[in-house]
């Protein structure tokens, strides 16, 4: 007897219908498993035959063939175990099961039955809507993340056993009901910008930053808070979107991250070690998965002591910044993987932390500093927006009472400023913020005055800024505007744009 079951297989953050095909036919008792599928899904067999048994159901006791259609997409991962076993069942029984037509099934299987989470659900869950499934059968600690998608009902099972009965009409399950506060709460003593003594100019940098989705790089002595400031980041950043939140929610569930958290509803915050590979940053490997970048998507990305980063691990960076994605090649295809991170990084002006300070003396030699600059290439440096030095703190600011600034005032500055920005964008598809404006946005929505021009020109000519420099400068100086709530962008608004390009200029001459 032939028997077909729906699931589906992940492909970079999406998913891809995969047909489950198990015929029964006569021959020795053996089960073979075709259609591309990798070391995971041909160890199934053992997995799904001792589940089948120890959930007091049968299987085909004769040759029995599952082909995973299409067969030229190659299949990875434990999720297909539920359907399998369910196909083998039900081409057992002879049955006839009509809910099979209407359902998309994933799941992974324990030798005693039970239904494991699995990778990827939110996103098998959207691939099902856009199949015109009526419902998706998935393991119970994923339902509340695949229920997010409308229009389509989400049944979690325990078991292998529950899920049969269920598929049969022996047993009635009640969908699961989208929650989006099944995240984890934030933390009672949530980093606010109020603690931080002293460093306005670096808050005022961080403001403008995150109000425009800017890339920002902090410069300063050791202990001079910058850490403690990018950690404090995440605190001014608007509320996630439902649409943000899904697409974040997507790339931690393929990841492996959080699964049975259900949704993921604040921004990530990611600061990864300066020991990360490659692939660590960017994803890839030979099973594409997403890096670093990618889980900092619509959250920020805090890279620590970047010069001590490999070279080549942040040359890997330059495409992300610019397209805020990351394109993965393989022989098997190509992956696209979301990266709209906002990147944080954080470096000493030498390698003993204090060239050009003047109380504390460099006890590097030139050679040294030029080695220590030089690991950090004029390309990247250059696909920053904001550079902004983080001087030593006084005394008089640290021993100050006066409590600094809240987040929450800060943050409601730049929700104000990102309304202005989405509604400027609502009908673009490229982006909701300045920093991801295009060369047509640029020329439509960051028009000078006359003074406004003739100080960005003698700022290109005197500082001999690139043409990148240029367009990063027009858009930091939009942002100012609308922190501002200005319609056009005043003289003003293009002198502390600028200053924000030279900062690191007096650093690392």
């Amino acid at each position: 007897m032939l028997t077909r079951v729906f699931s589906a297989a992940l492909r970079g953050v999406d998913a891809m219908e995969v047909t489950v095909e198990v015929n029964a036919g006569p021959g020795d008792p053996q089960l073979v498993v075709v259609g591309l599928p990798d070391a995971s899904v041909r160890e199934s067999r053992e997995r799904v035959t001792t589940a089948i048994a120890n959930s007091g159901l049968r299987w085909p006791r004769t040759r029995t063939t599952v082909n995973l259609a299409p067969a030229d997409l190659k299949k990875e991962g434990p999720s297909f175990d539920l359907p399998i076993a369910v196909g083998m069942v039900a081409a057992a029984d002879g049955a006839d099961i009509p809910r099979l037509d209407r359902c998309l099934i994933a799941g992974e299987l324990g030798l005693n039955g039970e239904v494991r989470p699995i990778k990827g659900a939110l996103s098998i869950a959207i691939e099902a809507r856009h199949r015109k499934k009526r419902a998706i059968v998935v393991p119970l600690a994923n339902a509340a993340e695949a229920a997010v998608v409308a229009g389509i009902d989400v049944f979690g099972v325990r078991s292998l056993r529950e899920a049969y009965d269920f598929l049969t009409r022996a047993q009635e399950l009640t969908p699961t009901a989208a929650d989006f506060g099944t995240a984890p709460p934030a933390p009672a003593e949530e980093l606010d910008f109020a603690e931080v003594r002293g460093q306005e100019q670096v808050k005022r940098a961080i403001e403008v930053a995150v109000a425009g989705n800017h890339a920002l790089i902090l410069i300063g002595p050791p202990g001079s808070g910058k850490s403690m400031l990018a950690k404090r980041i995440p605190s001014i950043m608007p509320p996630l979107t439902l649409e943000e939140a899904i697409e974040t929610t997507k790339i931690h569930s393929v990841a492996g991250l959080g699964l049975g958290a259900g949704v993921v509803a604040t921004r990530p915050f990611r600061a990864p070690h300066h020991t990360i590979s490659d692939v660590g940053l960017v994803g890839g490997s030979t099973n594409p998965s997403p890096g670093e970048v990618s889980l900092a998507h619509h959250g920020v990305l805090f890279l620590d002591e970047l010069p001590e980063f490999k070279r080549s691990t942040l040359e890997v960076l330059r495409q992300p910044l610019e397209d805020r994605k990351i394109l993965i090649s393989r022989a098997a295809g190509t992956v696209t993987f979301p990266a709209n991170a906002m990147l944080v990084a954080a470096l000493n002006p030498c390698k003993c932390g204090y060239f050009g300070d003047p109380k504390r003396e460099c006890r590097c030699s030139p050679r040294e500093v030029e080695n220590y600059r030089n690991r950090i290439s004029g390309p990247l440096l250059d696909r920053i927006d904001i550079h902004v030095e983080a001087p030593a703190v006084e005394y008089r600011d640290l021993a100050s009472t006066e409590r600094a600034e809240s987040s929450a005032a800060i943050r409601a500055r730049v929700v104000a400023a990102r309304a202005i920005q989405t509604a400027r964008f609502a009908s673009s598809r490229r982006g909701r913020t300045n920093a991801e404006m295009s060369p047509a946005q640029l020329k439509a929505h960051c028009r000078l005055d006359a003074a406004g021009q003739d100080l960005l020109r003698l700022a290109m000519t005197e500082l001999q800024l690139s043409a990148r420099a240029y367009d990063r400068i027009l858009k930091v100086a939009r942002t100012l505007a609308d922190l501002a709530a200005a319609e056009t962008i005043a003289p003003a608004h293009v002198a502390e744009a600028i200053q924000y390009r030279t900062l690191d200029r007096n650093l690392w001459r």
